[in-house]
């Protein structure tokens, strides 16, 4: 069984160490062989140029192909293993095109696993720790009002003025901003068209209690269901969200502004010409730590009172090791490997593992990855 890690990206190098040092069979694929060279050339000579029709070719049955190539790549690299037999690993959401596999990789036997990595992957863990410990729980009962949140942010250890700092292309960070999104607020949907039409204030609690502006990302409500929440609950809230500096709005208000005016190929072209401004403006030096912030939290209430709340917090920052967002990205991956490898995982196409062992394993794993992780009761 070879491994097949495609994408040496600075999210990437981490996991891709781990599992080449604890001696798995690696093979690494990516679009320059140099850069790869110099992210892992000191453990492997087994580095390729990326090319979808050699590495098709390289894939045998119960090989695992892994992609964190940008996100076009995930469906072909994923229908290829398919075919061959192969399972697939990726960090990313599961996008309609991945899911509508599941069939086919259950006829193969085949595991396709998505959402493996830091938001998604850690914070679906903390949601499916958090979910079997409130059913275990006295406060459990079906009529309680339920209210869920998970916050993640990568941001700046040391504040700028900018309030952000990038470790990649901003480009994608641009175009979320033009993103819509779905959760539940007040036992109600609630639909909003930019991020910035619902920014309110977290106060994380850490140690030393910190408030962040958050927002909801994406449609949240999809993942009731992965979480285990039963149609009939009663949803008070339920948000998956950003988490930012406090200062971010204010920090970004111009941009918010020029971002909601730009439309088709000239508002492409713009949004290009301003990631790479922001590239040059608010990059991160060498050797500047990032810092990742992680909320996940659940609480229950019964007529008014709570009766069950925690909160899972992660607070982690890059060190001489390597940035906090690279580990927490690709060391999830590389748990995931493992596991599929095992036979740990079950065929299809699936998010990150809800099984309480995996859960319980690979959080303890997070746990040498982050410089704060616990969960606090509230109650």
């Amino acid at each position: 069984m070879t491994i097949h890690w495609c994408g040496t990206g600075l999210s990437a190098i981490p996991g891709l160490r781990r599992l080449i040092e604890a001696g798995h069979d690696v093979q690494v694929w990516n679009r320059t062989t140099a850069k790869a060279e110099e992210a892992v050339g000191d453990l492997t000579d087994r580095i390729h140029a990326f090319d979808f029709d050699t590495l098709a070719a390289d894939t045998q049955a119960e090989d695992i192909v892994v992609s964190m190539l940008p996100g076009d790549w995930h469906v072909p690299l994923a229908e290829m293993c398919i075919n061959k037999g192969a399972h697939f690993v990726s960090s990313s959401y599961i996008a309609p095109e991945m899911r509508e596999l599941h069939g086919k990789a259950l006829l193969k036997g085949v595991a396709v696993v998505n959402e493996i990595g830091l938001d998604p992957g850690i914070d679906h863990l903390m949601a499916h720790h958090l979910m079997a410990d409130y059913r275990a729980s006295d406060a459990y009962d079906g009529e309680n009002d339920l209210s869920f949140i998970s916050y993640c942010g990568g941001i700046p250890k040391h504040a700028n003025l900018f309030r952000y700092k990038f470790s990649w292309s901003p480009l994608g960070v641009l175009k979320a901003l033009r993103s819509p999104s779905r959760s539940i607020r007040d036992f109600s949907e609630l639909n909003v068209a930019r991020p910035w039409d619902a920014i309110s204030s977290y106060i994380a609690p850490l140690d030393t209690p910190e408030s962040f502006e958050v927002y909801p990302n994406r449609d949240s409500l999809p993942f009731m269901d992965d979480y285990g929440f039963e149609a009939h609950w009663r949803v008070k809230e339920f948000v998956r969200g950003t988490l930012r500096l406090n200062g971010w709005t204010e920090a970004w208000k111009d941009v918010f502004a020029e971002v909601e005016t730009l439309e088709g190929e000239a508002g492409d072209a713009r949004l290009k010409e301003m990631s790479d401004q922001f590239w040059r403006d608010n990059a991160y030096d060498e050797g500047e730590p990032d810092r990742v912030v992680l909320c996940v939290a659940l609480k229950a209430e019964k007529d008014g009172v709570t009766t069950y709340h925690k909160t899972f917090v992660m607070d982690a920052w890059g060190d001489e090791n390597g940035t906090a967002m690279g580990r927490l990205v690709s060391i999830p991956v590389s748990l995931a490997i493992e596991a599929v490898a095992k036979g740990e995982i079950n065929p299809g196409v699936s998010p990150a593992p809800s099984d309480p062992k995996l859960v319980a394993r690979f959080l303890g794993e997070v746990d040498k990855l982050a410089q704060h992780l616990q969960v606090v009761d509230h109650c």
